[in-house]
C-alpha cells in the first residue's frame, strides 16, 4: 500500500513538472512569435505603448501596493534584512518614479536601424553595420519589483520579447505588474506575449528556460552571488552576466573631511539593500587617527557595524575585528568593512583582490593620485569624489537599466537601450559575384 502511494505521488510530481514544463515551452514559442512583429514596429509607436504601459501602471498603483504588501509581509514573517525588506516594499513615490523611468526610455532615441558604418570594397560591394534586437531576452531576479517594469521598458523599446523569472519574495508584486503591463499592450494591440511572467517559483522553471536555444537568445541574471552562479552554471542560451557589489570608497591622505564623511554616508546608508551601496571603505594611515573618530561617530548615528582591522581597531573602540572573508563581502545590511593602508599602491592593490568589479571610488585633491586610481581599479565604473550610488541606468541618462554587468563581453556598466541590442552586417551589391 504505501509503495503504491509513493508510485503515485511520484507520477503525480513527474506529471506536475512535464506540465510545467511544456508550459515553459509554450512561452518560449510564444516569445519568439511576438519577437517578430515587435522587430517591425517603428519608433513613434513604441513610444506610444509605453507611455500608454506608464499611464496603467500610475492607474493601478492602488491594485500594486496591496499585492506588495503581502510579500512585504511575508518577507517580515520570514526575518528578511532590513536593508533587502526596504528593497522589496514599493510606495506610491516608487511606483511613480518607475513609471516615470519608462517615459523616459519612450524619449531616449531608437537604436534600432542605426547604421554604425558603411564602407565600399574595391569590388563595388557596400558593407555597413547596423544595430537590430536580439529578438528574445530571459531574465531572472530577485526581490526587485521595480525589475519586472524597468526591464519590459529596456526590452520593448528595442524590439525585444522578455520572459521574466522574479524570485518567490516578491512574486505578487511582479505577477500584478506584471498583469498591468500585459493589459495595456493588449489595448494598445500589440501583442501581450511581449512580455512573459513564469509564475511558478520552482527552480526547475529557471532550469528549463536557461537551456531553451530554440527560442531564448540571451539570459541576464540579475540578484545575488547564488542566483548569478546558478545561472552561469546551468545555462546552455548566452549568459550577460551582471554582479554583486562590493563597492569600496579609499579615503586618501590629501582627502577633504567633510567631503569623504558625506559622501560615505549617502554610500552606505542611503539604501543599504542595493548593489551599488558602499561595503568597504580603505583608509590611508596617514589620516587614520583624526579621520576614523569622526567617520565612527557618522555611522554610528545610522547603527553601522565597522569590521576593521588591527590598526582601526586600535584607534577606536567601536569598530569590531574584521576576519578576512568580511573585505569580500557585500553584505546588504548596515555593516561595513574598513582596512588601513600605507600607500596608493596598498589601496588599489587591496580594492582589486577583494572588489566584485562593480563600483569603486576615491576621496582626494592629489591629481596624480585620482589618474592613477581610474586606471589601475578594475572595474565597470571607477569614481572621483563622489558617491558609488550613481551606478544606475536612470543616474547615467539611460532612463533606466536591466542590470549593472561586471563581465568584460558585450556589456560592462549599466545596461541601458544600447546594450539590449546586437548587430549584423548589411551588403548592398549590384551582380557582383565572386571570382
Amino acid at each position: 500500500m504505501l509503495i503504491n502511494i509513493i508510485n503515485s505521488r511520484q507520477a503525480a510530481e513527474w506529471r506536475l513538472r512535464v506540465d510545467m514544463m511544456t508550459d515553459i515551452l509554450t512561452m518560449g514559442k510564444n516569445a519568439r512569435t511576438a519577437s517578430r512583429s515587435l522587430g517591425k514596429l517603428g519608433t513613434n509607436k513604441k513610444n506610444e505603448v509605453l507611455m500608454a504601459v506608464a499611464d496603467a501602471i500610475r492607474a493601478n498603483v492602488d491594485y500594486i501596493l496591496e499585492e506588495n504588501q503581502k510579500d512585504v509581509e511575508q518577507g517580515r514573517a520570514d526575518g528578511m534584512k532590513s536593508g533587502l525588506l526596504d528593497r522589496l516594499t514599493l510606495t506610491k513615490t516608487r511606483i511613480d518614479g518607475m513609471a516615470d523611468g519608462v517615459c523616459q526610455v519612450s524619449g531616449l532615441d531608437d537604436p534600432i536601424g542605426e547604421v554604425l558604418s558603411m564602407k565600399k570594397r574595391p569590388n563595388g560591394l557596400l558593407i555597413g553595420k547596423k544595430r537590430v534586437p536580439f529578438g528574445v531576452i530571459a531574465v531572472i531576479y530577485e526581490s526587485r519589483p521595480n525589475v519586472t517594469l524597468d526591464t519590459f521598458g529596456l526590452c520593448f523599446k528595442t524590439g525585444n520579447a522578455v520572459i521574466l523569472k522574479g524570485g518567490s519574495d516578491a512574486i505578487n508584486s511582479n505577477v500584478a505588474i506584471a498583469k498591468v503591463i500585459r493589459d495595456a499592450l493588449s489595448s494598445c494591440g500589440i501583442d501581450e506575449n511581449a512580455l512573459q511572467l513564469i509564475a511558478s517559483t520552482a527552480r526547475e522553471c529557471a532550469k528549463e528556460l536557461l537551456t531553451m536555444n530554440e527560442y531564448v537568445d540571451v539570459v541576464i541574471p540579475r540578484g545575488g552571488r547564488g542566483l548569478i552562479q546558478f545561472v552561469v552554471k546551468n545555462a546552455t542560451v548566452p549568459v550577460i552576466e551582471t554582479g554583486t557589489g562590493n563597492c569600496h570608497i579609499y579615503v586618501d591622505e590629501s582627502a577633504d573631511f567633510d567631503m569623504a564623511l558625506r559622501i560615505i554616508e549617502n554610500a552606505k546608508t542611503q539604501r543599504v539593500g542595493v548593489c551599488n551601496a558602499c561595503e568597504s571603505l580603505v583608509v590611508h594611515k596617514n589620516i587614520a587617527k583624526a579621520f576614523i573618530p569622526r567617520l565612527v561617530e557618522m555611522l554610528k548615528e545610522h547603527n553601522v557595524e565597522i569590521r576593521g582591522d588591527e590598526y582601526s581597531c586600535g584607534i577606536d573602540t567601536y569598530i569590531v575585528p574584521a576576519e578576512a572573508q568580511d573585505y569580500a563581502t557585500e553584505y546588504l545590511d548596515y555593516i561595513i568593512s574598513l582596512k588601513t593602508v600605507h600607500t596608493l599602491d596598498e589601496a588599489i592593490n587591496h580594492i582589486n583582490a577583494n572588489n566584485t568589479g562593480h563600483s569603486e571610488s576615491i576621496i582626494t585633491n592629489n591629481y596624480e593620485n585620482s589618474q592613477r586610481f581610474l586606471d589601475e581599479i578594475d572595474a565597470a565604473c571607477v569614481y572621483v569624489n563622489a558617491s558609488t550610488r550613481f551606478t544606475d541606468g536612470n543616474e547615467f541618462g539611460f532612463g533606466a537599466e536591466i542590470g549593472i554587468s561586471t563581465q568584460k563581453l558585450h556589456a560592462r556598466g549599466p545596461m541601458g537601450i544600447n546594450e539590449l541590442t546586437t548587430t549584423k552586417y548589411i551588403i548592398y551589391g549590384d551582380g557582383q559575384i565572386r571570382d
